[in-house]
């Protein structure tokens, strides 16, 4: 996985860090479900085409658009 200090740079290059790390999955974290309690999940990789073509669609449109309020 990619370091924080990996992470500075142009949004494009933060980008690639997010679209990796999204992709192949490991990522922990913690989830609170409806009655407050806390438990550990981990992300799953993505395997399916449509599925990683959605992904990166997704993230390149948020790229662009944070790349606009960065600009304006």
């Amino acid at each position: 996985m990619m370091t924080v200090q990996q992470t500075f740079g142009p949004p494009f290059s933060a980008f690639n860090v997010v679209q990796e790390n999204t992709i192949k999955g490991g990522l922990r974290g913690r989830v609170r479900n409806a009655n407050g309690t806390s438990r550990r999940q981990t992300t799953r990789e993505v395997a399916g085409i449509d599925q990683n073509k959605a992904l990166n669609r997704a993230l390149w449109t948020l790229t662009e658009r944070m790349a606009e309020l960065k600009e304006g």
